[in-house]
Order: structure tokens, then C-alpha cells, then sequence
């Protein structure tokens, strides 16, 4: 006869306890990396008196020493870490909120991420608060990177002005949608299957 009550807990064996202990060491390790990492590029940007800034060409012809004895070749320019010992205040301001934007978004994933790791280790792998923190970490990321690229590209706007005096207008400000397109199709897709799982677990928990 079928009565109601709790399923067994389902513990994770030695081996993949331990997998997820180094995971969570991992992920903690991550967030001080990415932290540290803000902290001493916000502080070069706001003391040295050259800021360096990552910024994106399209079909820009630069000159590169490949060729034979060093000889330099023509190629075409694709990114490049431009340094200027000044940027506009507003450009200033979008680098820094684009390190904290990082820093934040690789913080909340990784928290997410712990969070859940932990509850696996207790056993619950299906649950609604499991799938809040899947979906609350796919989130994050897609838009996190969406955030910081935005102020990112705003900083390397700032910094071909001061350079060129405004002159260059090869800036390249659009986004490829297609890497979020299929990131949000994965983060949709993992949310779901932990909902089904949620489902049926708790089907599974009143059949004893």
C-alpha cells in the first residue's frame, strides 16, 4: 500500500565529496582572485598616469614584426590594450564600474554556486530553492557580461577620444548577440530540468 513520507536521504559518495569540496575551494579561490584582481586594476586606473583600457578594432591595419628577422607585416588590428595618461571622467567612471560589475557578477555565481554544492553535499539535489540559485547564477552571468562589456566599451570609447582628439571613428560598439542567444538557451534549459527534477522528487517524496 502507498503512504506518505520522506524519502530516504541520498548522501553523495566519498569520491564525489570530494569533487565538490575541491570545487567549492576552487570557487572561493575564484572570488578572491576576481576581487583582488578589481581591486588592483580600479587602483592603477585611479593613481598611475597611464590607464590602459582593452578596446576592440574592425578591419584597422596595424604593423607587426612576424616577417623574417623581425620584418614588420601588415595585419589587421582586432583588439589591442591602448594606454593614455588621460580619460574622461565618465570613461574613468564606466572602467571602474565595469571592474566592480566583473567582480560582482563572478562573486554572486560562485556564492550561488557554493550554495548549492553545499546542499548537494547534505544530500538535496532537487528542490525549489536549488533551482532558485541555478537560475539566479545563469542570470547573473548573462547579464553581468552583458553590464560590464557595455561599460567596458564606454571606458574604450573614452580613451580612442583622447587619443586621437576624436579623430577615430573605427570603434567597433556592437555586440554579437549569438554567445547570449545560447547562453540564455542553456541557463533555460538547465533551469528546467532542475524544475522537472523538483517535480519529481517531490512525487518520489510521497511514496514510501
Amino acid at each position: 500500500m502507498t503512504t506518505l513520507g520522506a524519502s530516504p536521504t541520498r548522501m553523495p559518495s566519498p569520491g564525489d565529496r570530494a569533487a565538490i569540496g575541491f570545487f567549492m575551494a576552487s570557487g572561493v579561490g575564484i572570488v578572491v582572485w576576481a576581487i583582488t584582481a578589481a581591486v588592483i586594476r580600479i587602483s592603477a586606473a585611479l593613481s598611475d598616469s597611464s590607464i590602459s583600457v582593452l578596446a576592440e578594432f574592425a578591419g584597422t591595419p596595424a604593423q607587426a614584426p612576424i616577417g623574417p628577422n623581425g620584418a614588420l607585416v601588415e595585419v589587421e588590428l582586432d583588439r589591442a590594450v591602448l594606454s593614455t595618461t588621460e580619460l574622461p571622467t565618465a570613461s574613468l567612471v564606466s572602467l571602474v564600474i565595469s571592474d566592480v560589475l566583473a567582480a560582482t557578477t563572478i562573486t554572486l555565481v560562485v556564492a550561488c554556486l557554493l550554495a548549492l554544492s553545499t546542499a548537494v553535499l547534505r544530500g538535496a539535489i532537487f528542490s525549489r530553492r536549488n533551482t532558485i540559485l541555478v537560475s539566479t547564477a545563469g542570470i547573473a552571468v548573462l547579464i553581468g557580461a552583458a553590464s560590464t562589456l557595455f561599460f567596458a566599451n564606454m571606458a574604450a570609447n573614452g580613451a580612442f577620444a583622447a587619443i586621437s582628439n576624436g579623430e577615430f571613428d573605427n570603434v567597433v560598439i556592437a555586440v554579437d548577440l549569438l554567445p547570449y542567444a545560447i547562453g540564455a538557451f542553456v541557463v533555460a534549459l538547465i533551469t528546467t530540468a532542475f524544475s522537472v527534477g523538483e517535480r519529481l522528487q517531490r512525487e518520489t517524496d510521497g511514496l514510501v
